[in-house]
């Protein structure tokens, strides 16, 4: 698609301008048309043209109504995607048909009136790009020219803008706010500040099949390192420049910063402090803490007890009813009764409900029986060298398969998913009942559900949430996995995931999660104790020369090898050095439980990384008072990557 000095880079059709303010489109207000990326000469232009304007109108897709007036669509005509979702894979791998194209020019007097509509516009001279919210039925974009002013918005009726912003990116560097994950300021890639940091910072490939390629082999380490190159480079990229600075490059630290940007790397940490752990809680202590009545005393002592230095095996039984509330910490022991008898009735009714089916009503239920296959192929494979699990026709894995498949009838959303048997082990292995062990397996649930939710939103986001603690803690260790195709953590998704349960011998975990389950000294313990896991490795990372492969060998091989006393000491101690730091951004202080989350801002600067995980998760509810939060859900490290319409009032307002 070449014409006399000019090349068509990109071209996608069914982009359409909504001239009316309505809330509701009058059908002739839809001016259909083609979106162009067409390098010419030395610059590169982004064109729109209705499709009179456009040149042959078989490219077009029409998702309303032929408002176009002109020709039919032919059968080489694009196939048609529903436009509920964004069909970003189809467009790069459709072959198109050749089309006639006319040469772009700026300033063209229209042919119609809707011809006065098309504009040309050189990428060097946009400043930002908006994108639509999710939850409607088609994206757009809004751009804003470095004068102030926004193009007419362009409504993608058939999916597109991720495409179009690929294209994009491989002429300006598109940088995002954790404030806002609409909008996208604009950087060109020549400008002098960036062309040092720009070689390690490869967002997209040139080919955008790759990205699809790489995508569907590995979504985490695809997504994620694209995040984590753009906060590596807005480090660099934000320095001070104060000699020389070009008037074209962000503002240095000292100047007024784009609104929305929290720089992070300058935080000066004070000194690590000495942290040494508790003897575990006995059982005598524990007794002198039950006060009348059978009611536990002390209560906020007694779990900072546990938190510095566990519980005693013989306690554990008992102790981890509180912990995972199985039973409250206030009630008396007649109340602790009638509870379990009540739980008991509950949970034989909920058994009985799979139990009571036949194997021919299994037969037409796909999902029971796909559970139940799931279930056996996983119980059979759970800790089978512990004693308690170990040889053919052991009772402990008929009593993990009953509590896993009652599991699916206490919560038939998320039933059961690869992994739940880990966190049923050693629950099951101390407790030796099964009603104690289900309800307590369910409360652990509570705090880690959002883990196996198909859409992996919690998951991307407590990756996240680590990223950010690991900059505050150790850029240099940042900067190498950065450099090492590494920063995204992906290496460390297993160990969120399941709560270090296959890092450490069976014994540890069991020290770890009571820990863990107290909640305290803050939220998201698991995280520091992750950042503590790195910190104890990074000469190792660091001064061997490690490649993106090696590194996560050496991580995989760390299994097993961990002493849990010696990680749960960093981690507290690196609690403390956080906390006593005054400068802490208000981010990583929400992740630490320092701060409330932020509130939303009305007026919406910076902009966001570009998706390539598209993922709709629903909230989760929140934990039970006397457990460990879930992972601070305010901090959004990804945008949303539905692509979907905002009322048009808003377009007039959000340049």
């Amino acid at each position: 698609m070449e014409g006399a000095g000019y090349r068509v880079v990109f071209e996608k059709g069914g982009v359409y301008l909504h001239t009316s303010a309505k809330k509701h489109q009058d059908p002739d207000s839809l001016i259909a048309g083609v979106i162009r990326v067409v390098e010419k000469d030395s610059d590169v232009l982004l064109h729109w043209a209705p499709v009179e304007e456009a040149g042959d109108s078989t490219q077009i897709l029409f998702s309303k109504k032929d408002t176009s007036g002109g020709d039919s669509c032919t059968s080489e005509e694009e196939p048609t995607f529903d436009p509920g979702y964004e069909p970003d894979w189809a467009v790069i791998s459709t072959v198109r048909p050749r089309h006639r194209h006319s040469e772009p020019t700026r300033g063209a007097e229209p042919s119609s009136p809707r011809g006065s509509w098309a504009f040309s516009v050189s990428l060097g001279e946009l400043k930002s790009i908006r994108r639509s919210k999710p939850g409607l039925s088609w994206a757009y974009l809004v751009l804003v020219t470095q004068a102030g002013g926004s193009l007419p918005a362009l409504h993608f009726h058939r999916g597109g803008t991720r495409a179009l912003l690929r294209v994009l990116s491989r002429y300006l560097l598109l940088a995002s706010s954790p404030q806002d994950s609409r909008l996208y300021l604009v950087f060109p890639h020549d400008s002098s500040a960036l062309s040092s940091s720009f070689h390690h910072l490869q967002l997209f490939d040139q080919d955008s099949s790759n990205v699809v390629s790489r995508f569907l082999q590995d979504p985490y380490s695809t997504t994620f390192s694209s995040f984590s190159r753009v906060t590596s480079f807005f480090r660099g990229a934000l320095q001070p420049h104060q000699e020389g600075a070009s008037p074209d490059l962000p503002p240095a630290p000292d100047d007024e910063p784009e609104p929305g940007f929290e720089v992070i790397s300058c935080v000066e940490l004070g000194p690590r402090p000495a942290v040494e752990r508790a003897p575990p809680v006995t059982e005598e202590e524990w007794a002198r803490r039950v006060g009348p009545e059978g009611r536990l005393q002390q209560v906020p002592e007694l779990k900072a007890r546990i938190f510095s230095g566990g519980l005693s095996p013989s306690l554990r039984r008992e102790a981890w009813k509180f912990l995972l509330g199985y039973l409250s910490w206030e009630g008396s022991a007649e109340e602790h009764k009638a509870h379990v008898r009540k739980k008991t009735d509950e949970y034989f009714r909920m058994k009985l409900q799979w139990k009571s089916v036949s194997p021919e009503q299994e037969r037409r239920n796909s999902l029971l029986h796909g559970y139940r296959s799931l279930i056996e192929r996983d119980v059979s494979r759970t800790d089978r060298t512990n004693k308690f699990y170990e040889g053919p026709e052991n009772p402990g894995l008929g009593l993990l398969n009953d509590i896993l498949l009652t599991y699916c009838m206490y919560h038939f959303d998320l039933g059961y998913v690869q992994g739940m048997s880990d966190l049923l082990s050693p629950i099951l292995y101390v407790t030796q009942n099964e009603v104690d062990a289900f309800w307590c397996f369910c409360g652990f649930m509570e705090l880690v559900h959002g883990n196996f939710e198909e859409s992996q939103e919690t998951m991307k986001r407590q990756l996240g949430q680590l990223l950010l603690l690991l900059r505050v803690l150790d850029p240099p260790l940042c900067d190498f996995l950065d450099s090492q195709d590494s920063g995204s953590l992906c290496f460390c998704f297993r160990w969120l995931l399941i709560w270090f349960k296959r890092e450490f011998p069976f014994p540890d975990v069991l020290r770890l999660w009571e820990v863990l389950w107290t909640g305290l000294p803050g939220p998201n313990l698991h995280l520091l104790v992750a950042c503590a896991i790195l910190d104890m490795e990074r000469d190792t990372l660091m001064l061997s020369g490690f490649g993106s492969n090696e590194i996560l060998k050496h991580i995989n091989e760390l299994t097993m090898k961990l002493s849990v006393e010696d990680v749960l000491t960093r981690a507290e101690a690196l609690y403390r050095q956080l906390t006593a730091c005054r400068e802490l951004p208000h981010n990583v202080q929400e992740i630490l439980g320092l701060a409330p989350p932020a509130e939303p801002q009305s007026p919406s600067p910076p902009v966001s990384p570009l998706p390539l995980l598209p993922t709709r998760a629903p909230p989760a509810p929140p934990p039970p008072a006397d457990t460990v939060p879930q992972p601070d859900s305010s901090l959004e490290i990804l945008p949303e990557e539905e692509e979907e319409e905002e009322e048009e009032e808003e377009e007039c307002t959000d340049s």
